[in-house]
Order: structure tokens, then C-alpha cells, then sequence
């Protein structure tokens, strides 16, 4: 796998219907179906993706809580080279055609979320690359 740092978008699937800890969220409840992530890793990429897919690691994300869980599989990654300020204008389109999960993934930032769920992702491709691992 060879990708330029920037910005990705993790394609995830929920099983079934699960309550997760993530961290300072505390209990979140996960409704059954496809999700998408918005991450950006500006130096480190593939340094970056490795940790979020490995299953034994010390949570630091609340990706990192959401991955753990046996019910939640990664599916694809999308990806395109920009700065970190291209995470939250992601984050906005994704916002437009999903239902976010408050407070996930944007402590650092305004957005109301960086996980949505969705209901196809294929939009993505239209301003991202998918990458297969």
C-alpha cells in the first residue's frame, strides 16, 4: 500500500444493533448498518491505517473503540491528498447524506460528528479515491 498523507474515509459495517464505551462518550448505541469515518492523517498515513485496523491496540481515538468491537467490520477506504481543514469539509458532505453519531470523532474541531451512517457510500467516488487493501 502506497498513499499520500491527507485525508480518508472509512467505510464500516455494524452487524447488528450494539451499545459501545467510547471513552469520554461513554455508552453509544450503534443502529445495524453501513457507517463512514472521516480521518485525516497528515504525515504517517499508512503508519495511521494499520493502527485503526489492528484489533489489540490502547484506545486513543474513538475509532479505535468503535473498531474493537466484534460486531463492527472495516470495509474500504477512500482517500484524496488535501490538508486537515478538508476533513471537516467532508465531514459536512458526509453530514448531508448520512445521520451523524454526536460528538464522535470531533473533539477537535466544530463539526457535530465525524461518523455517519449512511445508507451507500458510492457518492464518495466522486471526490475520493478508493484504495483496496
Amino acid at each position: 500500500m502506497s498513499i499520500v498523507n491527507g485525508v480518508y474515509v472509512l467505510i464500516i459495517l455494524v452487524s447488528q444493533d450494539v451499545g459501545i464505551n467510547v471513552g469520554a462518550l461513554d455508552i453509544v448505541n450503534f443502529e445495524k448498518g453501513l457507517y463512514a469515518y472521516v480521518g485525516s492523517a497528515q504525515m504517517s498515513f499508512e503508519k495511521r491505517l494499520t493502527r485503526h485496523l489492528k484489533k489489540v491496540k490502547k484506545k486513543f481515538w474513538h475509532i479505535d473503540y468503535l473498531l474493537d468491537n466484534d460486531a463492527v467490520k472495516f470495509l474500504k477506504l477512500f482517500h484524496k491528498k488535501a490538508g486537515k481543514l478538508e476533513e471537516c469539509k467532508i465531514a459536512i458532505i458526509l453530514g448531508k447524506r448520512g445521520l451523524p453519531v454526536k460528538g464522535f470523532g470531533s473533539s477537535d474541531c466544530k463539526c457535530t460528528s465525524h461518523l455517519f451512517k449512511l445508507k451507500n457510500y458510492h457518492f464518495l467516488r466522486e471526490f475520493m479515491r478508493e484504495t483496496a487493501l
